[in-house]
């Protein structure tokens, strides 16, 4: 399974691949798998990493890492879920509009906010 994600170009090492499997972000059926697991043609899998949730349907097996147009055949991505990301990233960018951010560093006395705010004073 780790082979195959990090081939698919889901994980840029198979250690962070191996991870995601061990903290749940894999699934198969519902059901978590392990990175030792064998990958079937026609599987689907759900994949939850940086760049949002995935649901795939797996077409192609391979054990080496080429170009990102070869990984991109290895798998077909389920419309729901190309739509839930887009959706998601758009209410993430409008988000943004609304979000005040301090214009510059911290006055001294703002520091001193922060740090009783936190409990450290």
């Amino acid at each position: 399974m780790d082979k195959w994600l990090w081939a698919a170009r889901f994980f840029k090492t198979r250690t962070l691949a191996a991870r995601a499997c061990e903290l749940g972000r894999i699934k198969s059926g519902g059901q978590a798998v392990k990175p030792a697991r064998e990958v079937r043609v026609g599987e689907m899998l759900e994949i939850t990493n940086e760049g949002g949730v995935f649901q795939v349907e797996v077409l192609l097996l391979s054990e080496i890492r080429g170009p990102a147009s070869v990984a991109q055949t290895l798998y077909r991505e389920t419309e729901a879920s190309r739509e839930l990301r887009q959706k998601v990233t758009a209410e993430r960018k409008a988000m943004r509009q609304f979000e005040q951010l301090p214009e510059g560093r911290p006055s001294k006395r703002d520091r001193r906010r922060i740090i009783q705010f936190r409990g450290r004073a």
